[in-house]
């Protein structure tokens, strides 16, 4: 049946209103997003790492705007005293961050008090947008041994430094694999490389190629452990770091060398880089 041309105007009125109603409603939206602040996950995730090994309350540069969003988040949840609300990310707050990730139905790896992209997203949601995201991949193997893909991808670009091919010792995700690594290697980011047939020289090289790339990275001796000669390197700011090897990597930004008697960093100075930060050089 043909409608008249009155009622047919009428229709055509009606959806153009609904379509305009719609689009308005998707820009403001889309305005109410640009709104929010930005909490920058590159710089959170480095606090999260240094103030809780930090013999002081300073800060980690260009993190506090970042971290003062996140412990607002926590306390308006309950998890977190307003009196810890600073701008540092010490240990209180990672343990109110592990809290949360918890209260999530997280566990394990992902439950570590560091910030990781669902749970930070998930904290922010009408409160702030997340920004610089890290997202370690997934697991792979290479070389017999379990890592993930952003580790894999800072081994290649530190073999691309050196013109030469690194052997892998031990992996990552190995919890009780090897007791004298005292958990550094329960999670993802850290593996043990192989010095054989390497001479003093050569190890130093390759300790400066891996902290170029985004490592924290030492070269181990019997001297110091119960353990042969090999490299030891932690990826930074991997969000699925064990708790030992967050500790590792918060004393090498502190110009320490890892061990639990945090001692001197004994390797060679570079400019400190996380992986993202290489890739935007």
């Amino acid at each position: 049946m043909k409608l008249p041309s009155c009622a047919a105007a009428l229709i055509a009125a009606v959806l153009l209103a609904s379509l305009a109603g719609a689009s308005r409603t998707s820009a403001a939206q889309a305005a109410d997003v640009r709104a929010l602040p930005s909490v920058n996950m590159e710089a959170t995730v480095k606090a999260a790492q240094i103030d809780p090994r930090r013999p002081d309350d300073t800060l980690t540069p260009g993190a506090k705007a970042s971290v003062l969003l996140v412990e607002r988040a926590l306390r308006d949840r309950r998890l977190l005293d307003a009196k810890w609300v600073d701008g540092y990310f010490g240990t209180t707050t990672v343990a109110a961050y592990a809290k949360y990730q918890k209260s999530l139905g997280l566990t394990g790896l992902d439950a570590n008090g560091l910030p990781g992209k669902t749970s930070l997203t998930r904290l922010g949601a009408d409160r702030f947008k997340v920004t610089n995201i890290i997202d370690p991949g997934t697991r792979v193997s290479t070389g017999g041994f379990v890592i993930n893909t952003r580790t894999r991808s800072m081994l290649a670009e530190a073999q691309r430094l050196l013109g030469r091919d690194l052997e892998l010792d031990q992996g990552s995700y190995n919890p009780g694999g090897d007791p004298t690594s005292a958990g550094t290697h329960d999670g993802g980011g850290v593996v043990d490389i192989s010095v054989t047939g390497m001479n003093s020289a050569t190890r130093t090289a390759v300790v400066r190629a891996l902290r170029r790339a985004g490592f924290a990275a030492w070269v181990r001796s019997p001297r110091q452990g119960d353990w042969p000669w090999h490299i030891h390197a932690a990826a930074i700011s991997d969000t699925s770091l064990s708790s030992q090897a967050q500790h590792q990597i918060g004393d090498y930004y502190l110009g320490l060398n890892g061990l639990t008697g945090r001692g001197p960093d004994d390797g060679p100075k570079v400019t400190i880089r996380t992986w993202e930060e290489y890739q935007r050089r």
